[in-house]
């Protein structure tokens, strides 16, 4: 398991028993292919709350409501050709909610949309030998 994916709420339990025991975190480190940072606030959370389960509701707060989201599909679908950064702006425009085109993407992706990728594409006129 990487670094960057959470830990289910069973490994979870498994790493508290074994803290526990006794085992040293360095070692649970090494078994579970953890850095030891996650390791020590789980054993803090552990002690001072005493349930390790993640609580619903927790994690980054979304950057649009469910109008604006509305709002980028129906523009998408109005407007096949716009890429994620000109449906920012216009949302920008219509609600005053920044927001990156990324965010853009992951909202169009949620409705099943696609934000157009914008390419460079050379001209094959211009990439004549004899000009």
């Amino acid at each position: 398991m990487s670094n960057h994916e959470r830990s289910d709420d069973g490994m979870r339990w498994r790493i508290v028993g074994r803290l526990e025991a006794g085992q040293s975190q360095v070692q649970i480190c090494g078994e579970f292919y953890l850095t030891p940072n996650v390791v020590c606030n789980l054993w803090k959370q552990c002690k001072n709350t005493g349930p390790i389960e993640r609580k619903p509701g927790q994690g980054c707060p979304r950057a649009t409501r469910a109008t604006e989201d509305r709002y980028l599909s129906i523009i998408a679908r109005r407007n096949r050709g716009a890429t994620a950064f000109q449906l920012s702006r216009d949302l920008y425009a219509a609600s005053g909610t920044r927001v990156s085109r990324v965010t853009v993407s992951k909202r169009l992706h949620e409705t099943g949309l696609f934000a157009r990728r914008p390419a460079v594409c050379f001209h094959l006129s211009l990439l004549r030998t004899g000009e």
